[in-house]
């Protein structure tokens, strides 16, 4: 017992003080949840910072959502139906978004906070979770999931775990270099004010609840701040008018203009919220990524960028298989990879890597004032 303490101590201090960040380095990776992971064997990678959380929703949720008495789950088959290792939790049919960031990283995929062992979290740990919002009560209609407040709550308990032996001012310039992900809001749209069980939006015009998300958006961007992060990546709403869900309901087969307007206010105090954390938090990066732009340019140059279907999800039921997202052992479209929509609300795997990369490396279009690259080489 004293030995493997003593090895998760040494763990923790090789992975978090910056010996191995920005190296290349040979290391024993755990049991893996699949996609491009290497169970159990060596291998060697350029590890750009020491570790990645991240928090948001189904988006980038990655299994939190399995063992919880939830309506939003995603660990049954079509779902991973190309990810090494099959259905995880994963909203997509393989990797995420954040999965391509991770391997761009040079590190592991991350994983899930509700399966991570303490080995596992010295990379990081995944809090995100279906129907998720930044308003507590965002996504009640689907029972168990998991807010951002208590997110941040879970993030606290693993730097519990993983700081008993390390110095205050170790652990601190640790955590300053990871990166912290955060892609939050799209649920407080979807599964709240918009949703016709919700009085929402009787109590607020679009601006009005935009600014309320966003002064609740920044006490927790705040809290994460005080509890050590320095490196924040937001991901901004994409074009929730064209997702199969809204073209369902539309009678003319396009995209709701009145829903992609309504999130816009939401970017753009996003954007403001960033500015002003930059300058008021001392030491502070933060970096926004521009879904909507990247989904419109996306949508726009479809075929170009080799997608012939983005009116409808790969898998589903209904008019844009939309109206039913992919139900268990639901046989989905054969050419996924042409797909820009997996199923009624989230992206097919090439769409997520796409959009990766392009946070990752790309130019100022797309992320800014620079890209997570960029960031943490900082």
């Amino acid at each position: 017992m004293a030995a493997s303490f003593a090895l998760l101590v040494v763990l923790v201090v090789a992975a978090l003080t910056g010996e191995a960040a920005g190296q290349v380095v040979n290391i024993t990776i755990g049991p893996s949840l699949g996609g491009g992971g290497v169970a159990g064997a060596q291998r060697s990678r350029r590890e750009l910072v020491p570790a990645m959380f991240v928090f948001g929703d189904s988006l980038i949720d990655n299994g939190n959502n399995n063992d919880l008495p939830s309506l939003a789950k995603a660990n049954y088959f079509p779902y991973g139906i190309d990810f090494n290792g099959g259905p995880t939790g994963r909203f997509s049919n393989g990797y995420t978004m954040v999965d391509e960031i991770a391997e761009l990283l040079g590190l592991p995929l991350i994983p899930a906070y509700s399966e991570a062992s303490r080995e596992q979290v010295l990379h990081g740990a995944n809090y995100a979770s279906a129907a998720a919002g930044i308003l507590d009560i965002t996504g009640r209609n689907f029972v168990g999931r998991i807010p951002f407040n208590e997110q941040i709550r879970n993030f606290q308990n693993t730097l519990d775990q993983i700081t008993g032996n390390l110095r205050a001012d170790d652990m601190a310039n640790s955590i300053a270099r990871c990166i912290f992900f955060v892609g939050m809001g799209s649920n407080d749209y979807l599964n709240n004010y918009l949703m016709p069980n919700y009085n929402t939006r009787n109590q607020y015009n679009g601006q009005q609840f935009a600014d309320l998300l966003v002064q609740q958006y920044t006490r927790q961007l705040t809290t994460l701040y005080n509890l050590g992060a320095r490196k924040f990546v937001l991901a901004g709403i994409g074009l929730m008018g064209c997702i199969p869900s809204i073209l369902a309901q539309s009678t003319n087969g396009r995209c709701s203009d009145e829903v992609n307007r309504l999130v816009q206010p939401f970017n753009a105090n996003v954007k403001m919220m960033m500015s002003n954390l930059n300058t008021n938090l001392p030491g502070a990066r933060i970096i926004y990524i521009d879904i909507a732009h990247m989904f419109e340019d996306l949508l726009v140059n479809a075929r170009s960028y080799g997608f012939s279907v983005a009116n409808r999800g790969c898998c589903g039921i209904g008019r844009n298989r939309g109206q039913i997202t992919c139900l268990p052992f639901q046989t989905p479209c054969p050419n996924r990879d042409q797909y820009v929509f997996w199923d009624a609300f989230h992206p097919t795997e090439a769409v997520n890597i796409l959009m990766g990369r392009k946070a990752f490396n790309g130019d100022t279009s797309v992320v800014y004032p620079m890209n997570i690259e960029q960031l943490a080489n900082l």
